[in-house]
């Protein structure tokens, strides 16, 4: 969702359970916009048993006024109030080599309401009044990589779907499916050049469940299609033990639907930025400036790498 110019804060404590397993990291974040928006907290990631077994977890609810000058690229405004709540749980366990395995599970509650009458007119006609989805899937994953917060070296890929059903609860029935694949390659004096490859589909999604541009520069929701698939590439260079830079590129394709043009269905998107590590372990805190078409922009300064 779009929340403007924002700021929040994350407290996190990493913890390696054995001398194999990755460190495994839990915390609490929350961010406040000047649009009187907020989002808050609690996740997890862990390793144990020398990282035979992974657990993901998180819960996080917010309010979000959206304001978009131009939603859908229609030229109309549109002002929303969103009311979200999420809960999610991922397990695998490695059945072979890197690869892994298990079940996940989320529980959505996203209600989407009209700021001023004409935003409520655009939101009845699209169906983009949000809804409760719960949801189960099964996740297949292989992961290679030398470093779990900042890796310079190997491959993972993970595919998975997400089948949301009235009898589970939820308000509409229908499927995602997801593939997600990155490559890192180590050169010259510690700089990675990182690939980044992803794809979402649906299947009888209503627009609430439709896939977005997943790319820095672009408003997640903004633009929305039943299908998506990206490719990025980013150069990460090494200045010293702690700083780099960052330079990247990538385009976004959104397809199903109404959008039926070249033009409305490329998002182009690049720019570079600032990087700090801040411990061993490679957690990274970063600042970039994105830029796509259309006016569309961001600076960021986050946790983590983006992929």
């Amino acid at each position: 969702p779009k929340l403007s110019t924002s700021a929040g804060a994350m407290v996190g404590y990493m913890h390696a359970f054995d001398d194999v397993s990755p460190p495994s990291i839990f915390g609490v974040a929350g961010t406040y916009s000047t649009t009187d928006s907020w989002v808050g907290g609690i996740f997890s990631k862990t390793h144990f048993k020398e990282d035979r077994h992974r657990v993901t977890a998180g819960a996080f609810t917010g309010l979000i006024r959206n304001d978009y000058s131009d939603f859908q690229g229609t030229g109309l405004p549109l002002q929303t109030t969103d009311d979200l709540t999420v809960y999610a749980l991922r397990y695998v366990t490695r059945f072979h080599g890197h690869w892994y395995v298990g079940p996940q599970g989320i529980y959505a509650n996203y209600i989407i309401s009209g700021s001023d009458a004409l935003s409520g007119a655009i939101i009845e006609t699209i169906g983009l009044t949000g809804f409760d989805s719960n949801g189960l899937g099964l996740l297949v994953q292989y992961d290679s990589r030398d470093n779990q917060y900042s890796p310079s070296a190997g491959q993972a890929f993970e595919a998975h779907n997400i089948a949301y059903r009235e009898a589970l609860g939820g308000d509409v029935s229908f499927d995602a499916y997801s593939a997600d694949y990155q490559y890192y390659h180590s050169h010259g004096k510690g700089h990675v050049l990182a690939l980044h490859a992803k794809g979402r589909w649906t299947h009888d999604a209503p627009p609430g469940g439709y896939s977005s541009v997943e790319l820095r520069g672009y408003t997640r929701g903004q633009y929305l299609a039943p299908h998506m698939t990206l490719a990025e590439v980013e150069e990460r260079f090494r200045l010293t033990k702690k700083w780099g830079l960052s330079a990247f590129a990538g385009l976004a394709v959104l397809y199903g639907g109404d959008r039926d043009s070249t033009e409305d269905q490329l998002f182009p998107a690049g720019g570079g930025g600032v990087r700090y590590k801040l411990n061993d372990e490679g957690l990274m805190v970063r600042t970039e400036l994105a830029v796509g078409k259309d006016d569309n922009w961001g600076f960021y300064l986050q946790f983590g790498q983006p992929f």
